[in-house]
């Protein structure tokens, strides 16, 4: 649990708003950011921004807020990661007619990437993290192919990678990160501040 609570006894002594009913609730919300792979989140799209938000929920995912047009969503959820991850995998399913894999962090891991970046002091739109399910292999970047300029660093859960010239024109390829999804540094500050905020 990551959610701030206001301190219990201030509520019981009557000097803080919030019922032991709030608290209770508050103690079992955990906030998540949920990355869609592969998919065209845009008003045109196949799974517009309100559609997405939406999902959720019906999910009955708390206080949802979709961010750009690359599939992202922050919310609550009493739920476990694992379940979240498979209950948005299946809500996204039924709606789309194919599957869409979905990354799944909480708002301290989402904190912890954007502090794990080694390449800070490059610009937040040249650095990516490449969000996995689980911990990438050790030799993960031994079998990169296209690498020109480009600087690769192994995280937790995350490949790190800075593209000097532009990810538009590297050609690039991680193996260890096929069934990833990245998402620049400026994207990642705004998911974590909006994490933070909810």
């Amino acid at each position: 649990m990551d959610r701030a609570i206001p301190d219990f006894a201030d509520a019981q002594s009557g000097l803080h708003p919030l019922s032991t009913a709030t608290l209770r609730y508050n103690l079992n919300m955990t906030r998540y950011i949920a990355l869609l792979r592969a998919v065209n989140v845009g008003g045109t799209g196949k799974l517009p921004m309100a559609d997405l938000k939406s999902i959720c929920e019906d999910l009955r995912f708390a206080r949802v807020e979709t961010y750009i047009a690359s599939g992202n969503v922050v919310f609550e959820s009493k739920a476990a990661p694992s379940k979240v991850k498979s209950e948005l995998e299946a809500g996204l399913l039924e709606y789309a007619g194919k599957p869409i894999g979905v990354v799944v962090r909480t708002a301290p891991e989402m904190r912890a990437v954007l502090k794990a970046n080694p390449f800070r002091d490059a610009e937040g739109k040249y650095t990516y993290a490449i969000f996995l399910d689980h911990s990438p292999p050790r030799d993960a970047l031994d079998h990169v192919t296209g690498q020109s300029d480009e600087k690769m660093s192994l995280g937790d859960r995350e490949i790190f990678v800075h593209y000097p010239s532009g990810m538009g024109r590297s050609k690039l390829k991680i193996p260890g990160a096929k069934m990833g999804t990245a998402r620049n540094m400026n994207t990642v500050a705004k998911l974590a501040e909006m994490a933070s905020k909810l």
